[in-house]
């Protein structure tokens, strides 16, 4: 496996929301933000998933890299617009961070397994 680029792996791509209403933070492979696999990752597997409280279309829309307020899949970039590319990029991108960082989480509750 190449290792890419940090930004690929530590830094957010997407949020993804899962069927129960919790988020994904991914990375550019699709993997939790952090994860170096090439191995297929279940999410609710790991205690990654996030209530993001405070989350609206019009705030999906301020992170969306096509100003979509679609709450399900919110892209915070494009192949156009790597955050790595240039400056603008960046400052786009990190605004979008900004709104991001803003956001209060509720950390997913695991079920106890029956043993």
């Amino acid at each position: 496996m190449t290792l890419g680029s940090f930004s690929s792996v530590f830094l957010p791509y997407c949020l993804q929301k899962q069927p129960d209403g919790r988020y994904a933070v991914l990375n550019r492979r699709y993997k939790p933000v952090g994860f170096l696999t090439t191995q297929h990752v279940n999410y609710p597997d790991y205690p990654i998933l996030v209530r993001l409280k405070g989350l609206t279309a019009k705030k999906a829309a301020a992170l969306s890299c096509k100003a979509d307020p679609n709450l399900d899949e919110i892209y915070l970039y494009s192949g156009g617009s790597v955050p790595t590319r240039n400056k603008a990029n960046m400052r786009a991108y990190l605004g979008k961070l900004e709104v991001l960082a803003k956001l209060s989480i509720a950390a997913a509750k695991r079920v106890a397994s029956k043993s």
